[in-house]
């Protein structure tokens, strides 16, 4: 007997579930490299063995801005990526924005378990930013706006280079 062909998701359908997922999962390589270049960290980035302690408050705001800048990179990449030939709908921006959002968060934590399996331990005792910690939490906001800018960037470059309509 003939039975009916199960419809094979297109890809759209699978960027729906795949999409997110990436973007969630994304965070945890960025705690990782936040962990790796930020100081009172692996120290990767200044290599400059003054900042390696957290003890030296002039590592704590670097320690925010190199999380900062990789939150908007990722931003500026997801809006970019889901910004296609016909353009994101609402629920696709509505979506990264809410993903990027958690990835960041995420992002923070496994930079701090990172820390805290890897790294020194230092005593905190004094100031809790003297462990590798995240002070300014705003920053955790970055990528979803850089999301959204990146989407109304691409958005509005198109409409720019689209030809413009004559009534007739």
């Amino acid at each position: 007997m003939n039975q009916p062909a199960t419809p094979i998701p297109g890809p759209r359908r699978w960027l729906g579930v795949i999409g997110p997922a990436v973007i969630l999962l994304s965070g945890i390589p960025l705690g990782v490299a936040w962990w790796l270049l930020a100081p009172s960290g692996l120290n990767l980035l200044s290599g400059n063995p003054e900042l390696a302690s957290g003890m030296n408050t002039l590592g704590w705001l670097p320690r925010d801005l190199i999380l900062a800048g990789l939150l908007l990179l990722a931003g500026c990449l997801t809006g970019v990526l889901i910004s296609g030939k016909d353009g994101p709908t609402v629920r696709t921006i509505m979506i990264a924005l809410v993903c990027g959002a958690v990835a960041a968060v995420i992002a923070w934590r496994v930079g701090i378990l990172a820390s805290e399996w890897w790294g020194t331990a230092e005593d905190a005792s004094a100031n809790p930013s003297i462990a590798f910690s995240l002070r300014s939490y705003p920053v955790l906001l970055v990528w979803p706006a850089a999301t959204a800018l990146a989407v109304f960037v691409v958005n509005l470059v198109s409409l720019i280079r689209r030809p413009a309509e004559i009534p007739d």
